[in-house]
């Protein structure tokens, strides 16, 4: 059994940006948040105060958290990364929310056991999920005897009609990594 976690990093970068006094959150965001360019700072006074947060560094820090053992924060981490040269308020307070619940939950372990090889693999779409520009957000999480191997949650660059049409999307290049995966097995 082989068990990899980030606890350290995410200590380190909880300090670095002065956020371990953060409360502990249950969920790396909000269930019915909805976050959009219109949230993006209009006033000198909301620009300035954004200037002084360094929101761009924070998201790049917890991209290599979701890249290397965290595939729980992937979805919170591709939504709000995508307002680093706008980020406002709720964009910034969505950023804190997964810091709290990477602070909540850091001594989680990705774990992998031996014995026969089970490959198991899930997609997931989100239908109307971006109010900037109707895409949709989509990923697929596989694992491996247990233990997560490969994750991914992206906005699309099409626009779709229904929800049938975003999970079939979302199905297809899950099937993608699957296939990839299985060549690579």
């Amino acid at each position: 059994m082989l068990g990899l976690t980030q606890s350290s990093y995410i200590e380190k970068v909880l300090k670095r940006f002065k956020m371990e006094h953060l409360k502990r959150g249950l969920l790396p965001m909000r269930h019915g948040i909805k976050l959009s360019k219109k949230q993006s700072p209009k006033t000198d006074e909301e620009l300035k105060r954004m200037s002084n947060i360094p929101y761009a560094s924070i998201v790049g820090s917890i991209q290599y958290v979701v890249q290397c053992t965290r595939p729980d924060v992937a979805y919170a981490l591709s939504v709000t990364s995508r307002y680093q040269a706008c980020a406002g308020e709720a964009h910034w307070g969505a950023v804190k929310s997964i810091l709290k619940y990477l602070k909540r939950t850091k001594d989680m372990f990705l774990i992998y056991c031996g014995g026969e090889l089970i490959l198991e693999g899930y997609s997931d779409a989100s239908f109307q999920s971006d109010d900037d520009d109707a895409k949709f957000q989509s990923g697929f999480v596989f694992k491996f005897n247990g233990g997560v191997v490969t994750w991914k949650s992206s906005k699309q660059d099409t626009t779709v009609h229904s929800t049938t049409e975003a999970e079939y999307i979302a199905a297809s290049e899950a099937a993608k990594e699957a296939v990839w995966m299985k060549n690579y097995i």
